[in-house]
């Protein structure tokens, strides 16, 4: 399960839309260490680019991190939340760009081919 859906928000789901911010304080509650990351990422964004390539302590913190990220639903409520655009590389390597830098130089090389290849190591083969 990727969030834990209280039984109020659950209902309101079923009777119509839920608003980012019920949305976004489920997904803080659920996935606590992913929204420190994605936290400290888009603090430190202001000059346009931050990343985090800190591999996490345990394998229940990697969990939370690829539901996060793996979700349009969550990454979208992240990157409206905290006013970014997140990039994801691999089990932890996740950055965050200023929307004025989305289509820059330093996006378009993160997000490519060659930043994925690049980024590569045989200790993360099955991370």
């Amino acid at each position: 399960m990727s969030l834990e859906v209280s039984d109020d928000l659950l209902e309101r789901a079923t009777r119509g839309e839920v608003d980012d911010a019920a949305f976004v304080a489920c997904v803080r509650q659920s996935l606590p260490y992913a929204w420190a990351v994605v936290a400290d990422v888009a603090g430190r964004a202001g000059g346009g680019f931050a990343d985090h390539e800190v591999p996490p302590p345990d394998e229940a913190a990697r969990g939370q991190l690829l539901r996060a990220l793996a979700s349009d639903a969550i990454r979208g409520g992240l990157e409206r939340h905290f006013g970014v655009k997140l990039a994801f590389q691999n089990c932890h390597r996740v950055a965050a760009f200023a929307p004025a830098e989305v289509d820059g130089v330093r996006y378009r090389a993160f997000v490519s081919p060659r930043g994925q290849l690049l980024n590569q190591s045989p200790e993360l083969r099955d991370c």
